[in-house]
């Protein structure tokens, strides 16, 4: 079965869309210590050790979980906050 190149493009446009999640506000998203990393530009074992135990780091957010290791979450306005209150005065 032969399909044209529109119909072709219009169905890899169709299973990009049903991949894609939707985007959740900074105000309320949470974010892991990868996507902070990913955010700074840094490697992740970088933020885990030498920023996220930083006294003025954002507090982690530890939800329940049944084994009782929850992975630190924080929240991303929070985070930008704290990036943004690191710049350089003029």
């Amino acid at each position: 079965m032969d399909m044209s190149e529109s119909q072709f493009v219009a169905k890899l446009a169709e299973a990009i869309e049903k991949l894609q999640r939707p985007a959740i506000p900074l105000s309320v998203d949470l974010w892991d210590i990868a996507t902070i990393a990913q955010y700074l530009k840094r490697d992740p074992q970088v933020v885990r050790e030498r920023m996220a135990c930083l006294p003025s780091f954002p507090r982690a957010i530890r939800l329940p979980t049944k084994s009782g290791r929850a992975q630190p979450l924080y929240n991303a306005k929070e985070v930008i906050a704290w990036v943004q209150s690191h710049q350089e005065k003029s």
